[in-house]
C-alpha cells in the first residue's frame, strides 16, 4: 500500500432537500456506488467535463 492513498481526500458536508437526499440514495443504489457522496463526486465530475470547451479537449490552449 502506497503513503499517498487517500491524500487528496477532503471531508465535505452539504445541506440537501430531503427530495434530493432520496434520489442521490436511488442514484447510489442503480449505479453500484457506494455512498451518496460517491455520486455527487460523480455527478460534479461529469458536470465539469461537459462545461469544457472544445479546444480545451482537443489539448490546445
Amino acid at each position: 500500500m502506497s503513503k499517498r492513498k487517500g491524500l487528496h481526500k477532503y471531508k465535505r458536508s452539504i445541506r440537501v432537500l430531503p427530495q434530493t437526499s432520496y434520489n442521490l440514495d436511488r442514484l447510489a443504489v442503480l449505479s453500484g456506488l457506494k455512498t451518496p457522496g460517491r455520486v455527487v463526486d460523480k455527478l460534479v465530475r461529469e458536470k465539469m467535463l461537459s462545461l469544457r470547451i472544445p479546444e480545451e479537449r482537443s489539448g490546445r490552449r
